[in-house]
């Protein structure tokens, strides 16, 4: 399990800036910071790409008011799950 840090953060907030659901993330970067603590809470409890996608799927749906099979959750929970098992490091989303 990895600790909680700021890099951490940086670096998961990269990927969902990537993933960019409602498309605003080259003006506000903090956009989807309302989806970082659920996120690291639930890769914490060790939280799989269902999970994750799931997680993504609903704040699509629910949060940002979009279709969620528009946007690739599966794909970006991938990413997510590449990244935090990879120790941060996978392409667009490098550690510090």
């Amino acid at each position: 399990m990895r600790p909680w840090s700021t890099s951490t953060e940086r670096a998961l907030r990269r990927l969902l800036n990537e993933w960019d659901p409602i498309g605003v993330a080259d003006d506000v970067q903090d956009e989807y910071d309302c989806m970082l603590a659920p996120l690291l809470g639930r890769l914490q409890q060790g939280a799989g790409r269902a999970e994750i996608g799931a997680f993504l799927t609903h704040e699509s749906r629910d949060h940002f008011g979009l279709d969620p099979s528009l946007l690739r959750p599966d794909a970006t929970a991938a990413r997510v799950i590449a990244w935090w098992t990879g120790g941060g490091r996978t392409e667009g989303a490098t550690g510090p």
